[in-house]
């Protein structure tokens, strides 16, 4: 099985008599030089016919000497894949005789789904993934995963579309029109955007009982069933050729997933090898200490301060694509992290999502004690991933050629954790949050560590103690107070982060990045 983290982009012309396939590739390949960070081990395109031209960049994990992308052929569909698909195999086996497979690569099979079956066979897909495809013909599809793990932004103008991972990697005069691929959708010149999936299925619990049924059985079977699918996920996200980490911060998610992929590793006869960053003596640095102490892996540290953090910010603004403030403020640490981790493994497990899915948030109790409007209130929240944390996490981990994986939002955790009732998902007598989970892996962790509360890793890293707000820019960089107002800026330290933000990206229209705004 080939699987690759990496870099797409796609040029697609509306009409082929406006295309000049020279002009075409210039452009392209100047687009992956824009995120060759995310694929550094191997590079190629090809132009298919007048209308399209398909762009990839490479960081091998599986199946090192294989996997070049585009995969298929430039006379007939060709696709390039950012991502994982963890079901390939099961897809390749329903597909059977009726799809010829040339490789090993688990993208084959969303290639194998459009030739056999149209874009609409892409819902069938479980994993991390975004993908541009098409022929010489003129036919061409552009999608991304129902959840939004995997980046992938477009732009339309004078009657060419653009597609790229990050926003950096279109021309500056594209800049400005540029937005975020909706997940869960895919494009077609003859069908424009379609919805093919949502972020948070309609489903019952495992095994046939609705929802409501969980509240009459024993909760120890709840339990049992969230163990369950979250070791079966861990399990999965381990597939690799490399070594794969974990991010390590001492809390609960991030310990749980280290928990078992340590076991895991042990079964293997291997060490698991975590990483935990921190300023020195942040309680996250020392919780992650422990942690990794009483689950025998090999254990690395990054310790940063206020200066090292403060020289850095420009960068991690820049590759965040963000100014969001909290985000900035966890990006800082995993900026660190990453690097860190960048020198040991290819991939890492870390426990995003799991908040969104078992009500880890104060302001989800305190602000929706109705269970109806708690269970809506998730539901938002996991749809609007892409554009926080798992932005964050993506470009912080790529902007060093690591891969990252977040179990938590695979499809079938996903779908177990929404058919749990809210009821389930409530504080504890004493204020706790995510009791259900905690109590779901008892006895794989010390107490201490499975009960500790809650803290912002942006917080618990103690990266918002030294992320003072930077000192006052000159006119060229000033942001006027109607500016400030629009964006929603309303302290030192959102303004300098924007400022950073403008630096960085001065075409990019602020607006297109606005997501932080819809779950202030």
């Amino acid at each position: 099985m080939s699987t690759c983290m990496c870099g797409i982009a796609a040029i697609y012309h509306q009409s082929s008599k406006d295309s000049d396939p020279l002009h075409t590739c210039a452009a392209g390949q100047k687009m992956l030089t824009g995120i060759r960070h995310r694929g550094p081990d191997e590079s190629d395109h090809w132009l298919l016919g007048h209308s399209a031209w398909l762009g990839h960049t490479r960081l091998s994990i599986v199946d090192l000497d294989g996997g070049r992308q585009p995969l298929g052929r430039q006379d007939s569909w060709a696709l390039v894949c950012n991502g994982e698909i963890y079901n390939h195999a099961d897809i390749r086996a329903d597909l059977g005789e009726s799809a010829h497979f040339a490789t090993s690569s688990d993208s084959e099979s969303a290639l194998a789904l459009l030739k056999l079956y149209g874009p609409s066979a892409l819902d069938r897909l479980h994993g991390m993934w975004a993908l541009g495809a098409a022929t010489p013909d003129g036919r061409f599809v552009a999608a991304r995963d129902r959840i939004g793990i995997k980046p992938l932004y477009w732009a339309q103008r004078d009657g060419t579309l653009w597609f790229a991972s990050e926003l950096r990697a279109f021309p500056r005069e594209v800049q400005p029109v540029v937005e975020a691929f909706p997940p869960g959708c895919y494009w077609t010149p003859e069908t424009g955007l379609v919805r093919f999936a949502h972020a948070v299925p309609s489903v019952g619990a495992p095994g046939g009982e609705a929802a409501e049924d969980w509240l009459q059985l024993a909760p120890e079977i709840a339990e049992k069933a969230t163990h369950e699918v979250l070791v079966d996920s861990v399990r999965r996200h381990l597939m690799a050729d490399v070594d794969v980490g974990v991010f390590l911060s001492g809390g609960l998610d991030s310990s749980v997933v280290a928990a078992i992929a340590a076991r895991e590793y042990a079964k293997r006869g291997k060490t698991l090898k975590t990483f935990a960053v921190g300023t020195d003596g942040s309680p996250d640095l020392l919780a992650a200490r422990e942690a990794a102490a009483f689950l025998g892996t090999e254990h690395h540290e990054a310790v940063f301060d206020a200066e090292q953090a403060t020289a850095i910010l420009d960068q991690v603004v820049a590759s965040v694509e963000s100014f969001d403030a909290s985000l900035i403020r966890s990006a800082v640490p995993n900026w660190f992290l990453s690097e860190l981790a960048s020198r040991h493994v290819k991939a890492v497990l870390t426990g995003e999502g799991a908040d969104e899915l078992f009500a880890g948030y104060d302001y989800y109790h305190s602000a929706h004690a109705d269970p109806a409007a708690l269970d809506a209130e998730l539901a938002r929240t996991i749809g609007d991933l892409h554009g926080l944390n798992l932005q964050r996490c993506d470009r912080v981990t790529m902007a060093h050629g690591l891969e990252a994986r977040v179990p938590f939002l695979d499809a079938q955790v996903i779908a177990h954790a929404v058919s749990l009732p809210p009821e389930l998902k409530g504080l504890e007598p004493d204020g706790m949050e995510k009791g259900h989970l905690r109590r779901a892996f008892t006895g794989w962790l010390p107490e201490q560590l499975l009960w500790r509360r809650k803290v912002q890793f942006g917080t618990g890293s103690g990266a918002q103690d030294v992320l003072a707000p930077q000192p006052g820019a000159g006119d060229h960089d000033r942001v006027s107070d109607a500016e400030a107002s629009e964006m929603g800026l309303r302290t030192e330290e959102e303004i300098a982060y924007y400022r950073a933000f403008r630096r960085a990206l001065p075409d990019v229209r602020p607006e297109a990045v606005l997501t932080r705004f819809a779950t202030a």
